[in-house]
This record gives structure tokens, sequence and C-alpha cells, in this order.
């Protein structure tokens, strides 16, 4: 079935789940709906087990949590994450532990986030066949129009239907979309396409991208002198650029932290960069950072930043200096 199929209904799931697709909000989405539906949050923590494939030397400590009796709840919960990423025996490991319980009681999810029809490796959806429930969190057209639709409701926002158009038919991941309408949501009126195209187009300026990057990597003169020279520069309107590559540092590094999080393609190149700057700062620090980002944007839209450019410069500075004493 469709991710939303799932999320809009109440199906029966069996004992074994795969969780499959591409887009890793959509699939954490799903994830977090089951773990709702399956288990009250009084008994969660006794009868939840997450645990990455790689993280287990082999299949026994999965064996012996999905073989064991529920505590005060109908049945456990068995999450395996990561799957994608492990190796081929291990895979196969699971694959015949996964045949061995399908008639089990306890409910055994596994998050392969490969493409349903995937072959190189062959996806554990269409290996285990019928005796496992199978969700595709792979992304469409239709996917990001009502994805786009719900993270402007929640934000309370209006968008151009022509934003809603573009965004569908990109190419962008859910997270992308996600950080590009929260940013674009502080401007306080409708989104119109010339604003979507003004948030894509800020990567263009190398300078506010290499101030983010300097800062979060640690080179705070560095950084700092990159802010001077963009405030000499463009006094009135260099805050925004800035605050925007902050947040959208702070986004990639919170994606990173999350386990199994991974760049969209196109920001692959900083992989090498980010990735032990995540480990170090963990998620709820990357997630902070960015959100601290956006509140400064939000200060400038609403005119609580002032439209002097000392007080603007003020703020980034303030902005910074706080995410790196953090």
């Amino acid at each position: 079935m469709k991710a939303y199929d799932f999320l809009d209904g109440t199906p029966k799931l069996g004992a074994i789940l795969v969780i499959e697709g591409t887009d890793r909000l959509l699939a954490e989405r799903v994830r977090d709906a089951i773990l709702a539906r399956e288990l009250a949050d009084d008994v969660r923590a006794l009868n939840c087990s997450s645990v990455t494939l790689e993280s287990v030397d082999d299949c026994a400590q999965i064996e012996e949590a999905i073989a064991a009796m529920p505590f005060l709840a109908p049945r456990r919960l068995v999450i395996v994450n990561e799957v994608q990423s492990a190796k081929a025996a291990p895979r196969r490991a699971l694959v015949e532990l996964a045949q061995r319980f399908a008639g089990g009681e306890n409910l055994l999810v596994i998050c392969d986030l490969l493409a349903p029809r995937s072959a190189r490796p062959a996806s554990i959806g269409s290996q285990l066949g019928r005796s496992a429930s199978r969700i595709d969190c792979t992304v469409n057209e239709e996917i990001r129009a009502r994805f786009v639709a719900e993270e402007l409701a929640t934000a309370g926002a209006e968008a151009e239907r022509q934003v809603l158009a573009h965004l569908s038919r990109s190419e962008s991941d859910l997270a992308s979309i996600r950080n590009d309408l929260s940013k674009l949501a502080l401007l306080g009126r409708k989104i119109t396409l010339d604003d979507l195209e003004q948030e894509s187009l800020a990567v263009d300026d190398p300078k506010p991208y290499r101030f983010a990057g300097a800062l979060v990597e640690g080179r705070v003169a560095e950084a700092f002198s990159i802010l001077g020279d963009c405030f000499e520069h463009d006094p009135r309107n260099a805050a925004m650029p800035l605050l925007s590559a902050l947040a959208n540092e702070y986004a990639m590094l919170w994606e990173m932290a999350r386990p199994g999080g991974a760049l969209p393609a196109r920001m692959a190149w900083r992989e090498r960069a980010l990735r032990p700057i995540a480990r170090r700062i963990g998620e709820g620090r990357a997630r902070a950072g960015y959100e601290r980002a956006l509140r400064g944007i939000e200060s400038i839209v609403t005119g609580r930043a002032g439209g002097d450019p000392e007080d603007l410069r003020l703020l980034v500075e303030r902005t910074s200096l706080e995410l790196v004493l953090r």
C-alpha cells in the first residue's frame, strides 16, 4: 500500500511489515504512526525495541526481541532500521528470520528504504512476498502536493497555486520542501512563486554559505570576517541571506544527526565535512540551531529586528554566537 493509504486508514497489520520507498521523512511519519497505533505511551518503552541492522552482530538479538512476551500490551513491536545500508549477509539473515516469524503474535517492522522493485540489492519486501505487509514511501507529484498543503496548513500560511504546482513537480525530497516552506511561512503573507525562487536562488551567492559553513565547522574568526564583508558590501540586505544560509546549514546537520540521515543528492558533496559535526552536536542541538536561525529570520520579516543596518548586523552576530557557544 502507499504511505498515505496507511496514514489515512486503519489497516490491520500482520506480524511482518516492511516500510520501503526512498523518502526518509515520509517513512518516519509512517513509523511514528505505527508506534502510536500499536502501543500506548505508558507501555511503549516496555514493549518496543529499535535497532539498526548494522549495530547487531547477527540477528539473534532481533530474534530474541521478537520472540519475547509483551508486557501489559497486546503485542511487542520490534523495529529494524537502516536495512538498506546493511551488507548482503545480514540482509539475508533478516529475511530468513522474518519468514520464520511470519505467523507470530508480535510485530516486526523492517525499514528498508529502497525502491520497492529494487533489484541490486533486492528489496526485503519483494523477497518476503505475501508473508509481509508493505508500505511504499516513494514520493510522486500527488504526494508532494498533499504534503505542501499540509505543511502550509500547519504553519497557518497560504501560497499561490503556482507555488503548489512548482513544488509538486520538483524532484525535491519532502525534508527539503519542509525546510523551504518553514522559512517562507515567516513572511506572514501569501507565498508567491517569486518568494520561492528567491529562496532557491540564495545558494547562488557563495558568501553566505561560506559564512555558515565556516561557523558550524568551528572556524569562527573566518565566519565573522565573511559576515563583516557581507555587511560592508550591502548593509541593508545582508542579514537575510546570512541567516537563511545558517538555517540551511543546521537543517542539513539536523538531517544527518538523525539515525540513518543523509543529504539530498545535490548536497552530497558536503557530507564529508558535515557528518562528524552532526555526530558531535547531535540531533537536539542541530534542530535547536535550525530553529534559532529561523527565529532570526522571523524577527527581520516581522520588523522586530528594526531596519537599521547596525541592528541587523547585531542580530546576525548574536545568533551566530549563541550557536557557537551552545
